[in-house]
């Protein structure tokens, strides 16, 4: 499929990237697509972001099915089922690669992966037909019949080879091809509506998703195309050479007690009882491998997390003197990894011993059945030889689930892990769309507002009150603080007007021509140039080398000036203020319409704080401001100020005053809150 790329559009057809955030574009999209009956077909696929392959195709995941156990299972029986049901689940997405918004070429790399197997199975039969004529012909001393045998084999050898070779291309193909394009899926899904972000906000079995994406993912789509090319040509080679087994072999007679017994077809009989005995035995002692894989996959990738945790907070972790506690942690997990490895060594030990002994077995068992013949001369050297050939093969053939077993344990828990993520997003989009969840709704302001809180609830994914009975009003210009203690759900709130935080009620409007762009407290900082870190999420390209270092001047980082264009770890080597500086200077190149800060000064000091303040409200006059902090001093840099108080049920807009008196404009909350205290004197 080769590359891919993500896109979303709002319903005017303005492409996100112009904005300051593509979040916000395609939500505005979803809601007037809400609103609009001719677009209610086409709502269901609103939510997903389209991936786009180099061919013009459409990568759109297959809608999700809902499943509920059966509360009458016992736990073991409800545990087989929700592992049936993930298996059921990757297939529901993994299959689509052959659906008619797959891959155009699917079809064409299958059925010619096929065809070359069949061709791989006609020339092994044909050396087997050339093996039983050489050693006849040696046996007969017939040197003449020995080199035209001989010219013969090379073109076998070498169709042999090249058909071996062309295999190998049209497997790695399928793929290669199935695993971007699942990927492609899963990642477009995952980076839709922040649900990376709000995965780490819900239960569920999602642990590392990038380490499911990169690793899993791409075990859950090698190995089935390994094991159907390798079933597919077991299959065809040991129907293919049983014939030849029963056609050389015939008949067996035995004599015993005065009586003589024929058993026809006595090399087919005995390959198939041999077969029997060893994968027999692989499955009875390989039971448990499905269930060691998965917790063997679970432990690396734990050991894995912890690493990556303590690279990402190294200065924390050094300035603390933590790493007699990071020592333990990583130990602690990486004995687990290296149990789990002893468990699955045994497994492989036990496996190998039956694999090992079958392998040595089988070519000596047809040899010894053929003597009898062979000496009494009613079968020739060359169909000994020949029979044994295949034996060999057919032993192969039946003998496939004793050689892949292993991988196919481990398949199942790759495909199962990639599965339980999928699953997970699953939950987050029946919230967006409100399907038994109770959903955020975002829409448009009316007249000139710039943001409005709409009845606003924000609850937990299981539905515990956050924040309630939110009604607030925000006009062109304000600049908004939002205050109070600690736990009332400031930052929530702040998510929700995001778009990040979809569990709720009520609705949040936004004006349908100005652009959104948030400060988190801790600023994200790329990988890369210092350029590309001041521009996310746009483009390093989109401003010159001299806008930026404006920039970084107007935010007190005029030592950065001159390490615009070097590529060097800055989410390590800044500091925290200086990543909260370096988020402002973004705020000022995008220079949108309404900025929301989420105590995006807490690591500045109260001079810093006061200077970097001024600078915004200098540049960006007309911009409304949104902001979450607990700092007194702030006050002076906002107009007006509204107080979340925790209460029962979630907390409560308590009070909203001007900070800056304004003539002949009431607030919204003041009405509400008024109309309130008189009811309940009246009651």
């Amino acid at each position: 499929m080769g590359k891919a790329e993500v896109k979303s559009q709002s319903s005017d057809g303005r492409s996100p990237a112009k904005t300051a955030s593509p979040r916000k574009a395609s939500a505005k999209a979803a809601d007037q697509e809400r609103k609009d009956p001719a677009a209610s077909e086409a709502d269901d696929k609103s939510e997903f972001v389209e991936v786009i392959a180099e061919d013009g195709d459409h990568v759109e995941p297959t809608p999700p099915e809902i499943v509920e156990p059966d509360p009458e299972l016992s736990a073991e029986e409800a545990e087989q089922a929700r592992k049936d049901y993930l298996l059921t689940r990757f297939w529901i997405s993994a299959r689509g690669y052959w659906g008619r918004s797959g891959d155009r070429l699917a079809w064409l790399f299958t059925i010619g992966l096929l065809l070359l197997i069949v061709a791989n199975v006609a020339v092994q039969y044909g050396i087997n037909v050339w093996n039983r004529a050489i050693f006849d012909a040696i046996e007969k001393r017939d040197a003449a019949s020995v080199f035209h045998l001989t010219a013969i084999f090379f073109p076998l050898a070498i169709g042999s080879v090249l058909l071996g070779v062309a295999q190998v291309f049209g497997r790695m193909g399928i793929q290669r091809r199935w695993r971007a394009w699942l990927t492609n899926a899963v990642v477009s899904r995952w980076l839709t509506n922040g649900r990376y972000y709000q995965l780490n906000l819900v239960d569920g079995d999602h642990k590392n998703p990038e380490y499911r994406i990169a690793e899993d993912l791409r075990i859950a789509t090698d190995s089935p195309v390994d094991f159907i090319a390798g079933v597919t040509s077991a299959l065809l080679s040991a129907v293919t050479f049983i014939v030849v087994l029963w056609t050389i072999g015939g008949a067996l007679t035995v004599t015993l007690g005065g009586s003589s017994i024929s058993i026809p077809g006595f090399l087919v009989i005995a390959a198939i009882i041999y077969a029997a005995i060893a994968s027999g035995s692989i499955t009875a002692i390989g039971r448990s491998f499905v269930q060691i894989s998965e917790d063997k996959n679970q432990a690396e990738a734990e050991f894995r997390y912890i690493l990556t945790r303590v690279r990402e907070n190294g200065e924390s972790i050094a300035l603390l003197g933590g790493e007699t506690e990071e020592r333990d942690g990583i130990d602690k997990t990486f004995s687990n990894v290296l149990r789990q490895w002893a468990r699955l060594a045994g497994q492989h030990m036990r496996t190998t011993l039956v694999s090992q002994g079958s392998n040595l077995i089988a070519p000596v068992v047809p040899l010894l059945l053929c003597a009898p013949k062979f000496l009494d001369g009613s079968m020739s050297l060359g169909q000994v030889m020949q029979a044994a050939s295949a034996f060999t093969i057919v032993q192969t053939a039946f003998g496939w689930l004793v050689d892949n077993y292993p991988r196919l344990a481990d398949w199942n828990a790759c495909a199962r892990r990639i599965a339980s993520l999928m699953v997970s997003l699953d939950g987050l989009e029946r919230a967006e769309t409100g399907d038994g969840f109770g959903r955020i709704e975002r829409g448009e302001t009316e007249g000139e507002a710039m943001l409005s809180l709409n009845d606003l609830s924000v609850t937990l994914d299981d539905g515990t009150a956050v924040v309630g009975e939110t009604e607030v009003v925000i006009e062109p210009g304000e600049r908004l603080l939002v205050a109070g203690e600690s736990g009332t759900g400031k930052s929530t709130l702040v998510r929700a007007i995001a778009g990040l935080w979809p569990w709720g009620g009520g609705s949040v409007g936004l004006h349908p021509d100005r652009r959104l762009f948030m400060l988190p407290q801790k600023p994200y900082v790329p990988s890369g140039t210092l350029r590309r870190a001041v521009a996310y999420p746009g483009a390093a390209e989109d401003w010159s080398v001299d806008e930026i270092s404006r920039a970084l001047h107007k935010v007190g980082l005029d030592h950065l000036k001159e390490k615009i264009e070097e590529d060097a770890p800055w989410d390590q080597t800044l500091s925290g203020g200086e990543k909260q500086r370096l988020a402002f200077a973004r705020l000022l190149l995008h220079s949108p319409d309404i900025v929301v800060l989420d105590e995006a000064t807490s690591a500045l000091d109260e001079k810093s704080q006061d200077k970097m303040m001024e600078t915004v409200t200098t540049e960006l006059p007309k911009a409304t401001i949104v902001s979450v902090a607990h700092r007194v001093e702030l006050e002076a840099f906002h107009s007006r100020k509204i107080v979340l108080e925790r209460r029962k049920g979630g907390a409560k807009l308590v009070s909203d005053v001007d900070l800056i008196p304004r003539k002949g404009k009431r607030r919204l909350l003041g009405r509400f809150l008024r109309q309130r205290q008189a009811a309940g004197k009246a009651a």
